[in-house]
């Protein structure tokens, strides 16, 4: 792709033709020499959800989540999988195509959302894995998916992670230019947020004040939301309403610093 053909200053319409471009090239370039292609885009979220349901159903005795479990794992570790793999790819969002950056005249925020686009485009292409598990549970589980209205909140749950994710991008992709360290340290909180995200248990499985306080990680609502239309059970209104607010205040912040640290981060790629 030419800069000339992503960087002529224009409307959104221009604006939305580059981010759908940058995209698309993404996604050739990750399966243009992969053999399998599209499947990489379940074999992650598949493998943990295997691993995990048999760690927890055959070696210890569970005690959290829902059955059958292997749908309650699916549910929040698909959107899990896009999270994680934006924001580790917000770390390199301007230094991987820096030369570009620096010469394009196209609002520069364009390199966060094709991101979010990218992978969001493969979250929702592994979404017949969920629809698979929840097709096989009818047959073989004791205790099938119980469907409902609910599912009427899954658009919106994505709606919500994908302003949760710019808001993201646009703070952690320009702090990464200016403190390299930050790269290194992201890894580490999501390996920390991995457990701190109700992905494995439920919001209602945390003790004591646990539940309170892990309405305070936006993804406890997303998930929530995700999760509704196939166990109603897990309804938890305060991470919800917390998560909805904290997804429109972090996108809002991540507008407002991208906006102040545009120049600093183009004087130092």
């Amino acid at each position: 792709m030419t800069t000339a053909t992503v960087g002529a200053p224009g409307s959104p319409r221009r604006y939305l033709h580059s981010l759908w471009l940058l995209s698309a090239r993404d996604l050739r370039v990750r399966y243009a020499t992969s053999a399998l292609g599209y499947l990489w885009s379940v074999l992650d979220p598949l493998v943990m959800s295997l691993i995990y349901w048999f760690v927890f159903t055959q070696v210890f005795q569970r005690t959290v989540g829902h059955e059958p479990y292997i749908v309650f794992l699916i549910t929040a570790l698909l959107p899990w999988v896009w999270f994680n793999a934006a924001v580790s790819d917000f770390t390199r969002a301007f230094n991987k195509d820096a030369r570009l950056v620096r010469s394009t005249s196209i609002p520069r925020s364009i390199w966060v959302n094709r991101i979010v686009l990218s992978k969001g485009v493969e979250f929702l292409c592994s979404l017949p894995v969920l629809v698979g598990f929840v097709v096989a549970a009818a047959f073989t589980s004791a205790t099938p998916v119980a469907l409902n209205w609910g599912l009427l909140l899954f658009p919106v749950a994505i709606l919500l992670q994908t302003m949760l994710l710019v808001g993201l991008g646009l703070i952690v992709a320009p702090l990464c230019v200016l403190y390299s360290d930050l790269e290194r340290t992201t890894k580490l909180i999501l390996r920390v947020l991995f457990y701190a995200s109700p992905i494995i248990y439920s919001v209602s499985d945390l003790p004591g004040i646990f539940p309170q306080l892990a309405a305070f990680n936006p993804l406890s609502g997303i998930f929530t939301l995700y999760r509704f239309g196939f166990f109603p059970e897990v309804w938890d209104t305060l991470s919800v309403v917390v998560g909805v607010a904290m997804s429109v205040g972090i996108l809002a912040l991540g507008l407002f610093v991208f906006r102040r640290l545009e120049r600093p981060v183009l004087k130092e790629l």
